[in-house]
């Protein structure tokens, strides 16, 4: 396994810093901390995702109420309840933190039960997938991991790569908080994410996020006004061209 700047314990602290600031060293144990009472005291919000209302999530692991894991584990639920019963690749470790799921898991460094520890770029599998879902970790690519190459190119290559996994008909589909890689800010401001349908949702509340233009989404700062993605994109491919 590659090695990765975070996987001491010091390289990890001074990589959180760097992301999220000093502050979220105290305010992040906290929140975890108190999370069995503040979570029951959270008023019950919803956010509309293609004309349906989904509820926030609300969960103690990373603090989803805090994050924009509120409103991606939803849509990311949505998602596999449309593929039941089929094959599904998750790029990414995290919604068996939340659910309870059965797909396949591809995770380069986080290990586990049921883990397949590989780089995406070298996973070979026998099958095709009918959903690949990967939730805020494309953002990662180039930029949180000590590969070489520019962060953009990193992420296109990987997109490519999950698309030839998908069967015909099938689907990738990216969460990605915008604000935090300004390479991959970038590449969806100049259109080159290449994805068949976009969507952005902006957090204009404590507890409150709606659908808004790709314009509004990109000029939301991460971490500001509220703790880390302030806007998602939820990016929808198709398989590669026969």
């Amino acid at each position: 396994m590659g090695s990765h700047l975070y996987n001491s314990r010091l390289g990890k602290v001074a990589w959180f810093v760097r992301r999220f600031g000093a502050a979220e060293l105290f305010l992040k144990p906290l929140r975890c901390a108190f999370a069995p009472l503040i979570i029951p005291c959270l008023a019950r919000a919803e956010f509309v995702f293609e004309d349906k209302s989904l509820p926030l999530f609300y969960h103690r692991y990373n603090m989803t109420w805090a994050t924009e894991r509120a409103v991606e584990v939803p849509i990311a639920q949505e998602f596999i309840e449309r593929f039941a019963g089929k094959r599904v690749l998750e790029v990414g470790n995290v919604t068996p933190h939340y659910l309870d799921t059965a797909h396949t898991v591809l995770d380069k460094y986080e290990r586990g039960p049921g883990i397949i520890n590989e780089d995406i770029a070298d996973y070979s599998p026998t099958e095709r997938f009918d959903l690949i879902l990967s939730v805020s970790t494309f953002e990662h690519i180039g930029y949180d991991d000590e590969a070489n190459g520019e962060s953009g190119e990193k992420i296109s290559q990987a997109i490519t790569i999950c698309r030839g996994l998908l069967t015909a008909g099938g689907q990738l589909v990216l969460t990605l908080p915008l604000g935090y890689n300004p390479a991959l800010d970038l590449m969806i401001a100049d259109g080159k994410l290449g994805c068949d349908r976009a969507i952005f949702l902006k957090r204009t509340g404590r507890l409150a996020w709606q659908t808004v233009d790709a314009g509004a989404a990109l000029a939301c700062e991460y971490g500001r006004p509220f703790p880390y993605g302030n806007a998602v994109m939820i990016a929808q491919f198709g398989g590669l061209p026969e």
